[in-house]
């Protein structure tokens, strides 16, 4: 058993690292604040091959590997949680249901432009009556004279609605009991993207609710075979439990940096609270949380990469990163006392930010099925 990163990947985590620091990190607040989407940083990202690195060369990729997708999101998240949002759900959400399901064609089509972060991907599966109950698909696509008629409503998609959104790939009831995916070009007729919500965190990244009334698409924007629908999200979300488990690991990470460094700083009673038991054991206690955290996270990376299954140890990294997340944010505040609660101090917008790790790519109550039912409960 080996635990050293390899020198590739050690690289990219070091080159994410520095460009959070020094290119994210003097203007998250502000991004926060003016709930702007990081147009200029996304940008940035597509010219280093972040926006694809888990894809091949050959499709536009960077040919690297799950592993190192999750380094740059938990590197990213340190920082900057809108950030990492964007660039996780654009590659795990946006871009995997493409590469793994779509047509030569589709594949020719779209991926070049994903894979570059010139056009960001979106993934519309929740409804009112499909969130959790995710195979209680109301939005319907009927076929007709080779156009398939869209009609229904999505809420809560990540990237649908920027000026660089590409696509959706939306679920439908392509016939009784049958759920198919198909793809939905921004600009088609009868697809409208609404006001993006108010929301506690994640402020810079776009989510908003979707609208398809008579939205006629080709019917070879089918992805994969027809019915097959249900199967397919059902491992998109696998793999998009290893993103959001490394943006757990990341948010908790910054925010043991945040109050590591504020405590050093701090004094009080004639030293730095650093020096205290009680904080020193809020700072061991995280660190070691941490660590637990990201070695379950990479594992169920590395199983991805060999091939092998992930379903319970994705389930398993994202519930165990999306509780840690919000612990942590919660204890670096406490740490920084008033001051954590003033928006000028990272921290608060951390805490604001960990909560929809617990929510997000699946609930934490559904992660708890899915490991139940892989114990054979």
């Amino acid at each position: 058993m080996h635990f050293d990163l390899p020198d590739d990947h050690r690289l990219l985590q070091q080159t994410v690292r520095d460009f959070a620091t020094q290119e994210v990190a003097p203007v998250a607040e502000a991004l926060d604040h003016e709930k702007r989407f990081p147009y200029e940083i996304v940008a940035k990202m597509g010219e280093l091959g972040w926006m694809g690195i888990p894809f091949p060369e050959e499709v536009g990729g960077a040919g690297g590997t799950t592993l190192q997708y999750a380094l740059a999101v938990e590197e990213l998240t340190r920082v900057d949680s809108s950030v990492a949002i964007t660039m996780c759900a654009h590659t795990s959400l946006g871009t995997q249901p493409i590469y793994l399901f779509g047509s030569q064609e589709q594949k020719d089509a779209l991926l070049p432009d994903l894979c570059s972060g010139a056009k960001l991907g979106a993934f519309g599966l929740t409804e009112p009556e499909a969130g959790s109950d995710a195979g209680n698909v109301r939005t319907r696509a009927a076929l007709e004279d080779g156009e398939w008629v869209v009609n229904g409503a999505k809420q809560f998609i990540t990237n649908a609605g920027t000026d660089i959104s590409g696509h959706v790939a939306i679920t439908a009831r392509t016939g009784e009991g049958e759920i198919s995916n198909i793809v939905v070009e921004n600009g088609t007729p009868g697809y409208e993207q609404g006001t993006p919500y108010r929301k506690m965190g994640w402020n810079a990244s776009d989510t908003r609710p979707l609208t398809f009334a008579d939205c006629r698409v080709p019917e070879d924007n089918l992805l994969g075979p027809r019915g097959q629908g249900f199967k397919q999200f059902l491992h998109i979300l696998d793999i998009g439990r290893i993103g959001v488990a490394a943006m757990g690991v990341g948010l908790a990470q910054g925010a043991l940096d945040e109050a590591l460094a504020y405590a050093k700083e701090r004094r009080a009673f004639g030293q730095p609270i650093s020096k205290f038991q009680a904080i020193q054991g809020k700072l061991a206690d995280m660190a070691t949380e941490i660590e637990a955290a990201r070695l379950l996270t990479y594992k169920a990376a590395f199983l991805k990469d060999e091939g092998r299954n992930f379903t319970l140890t994705a389930a398993q990294a994202k519930l165990k990163t999306g509780r840690l997340a919000v612990r942590c944010a919660e204890e670096a505040v406490q740490i920084h006392g008033g001051y954590g609660y003033i928006e000028e101090y990272p921290v608060c917008r951390f805490y604001r930010d960990a909560k929809i790790l617990t929510i997000g790519e699946g609930t934490d109550e559904v992660q708890q099925m899915v490991i139940a039912r892989a114990l054979g409960a």
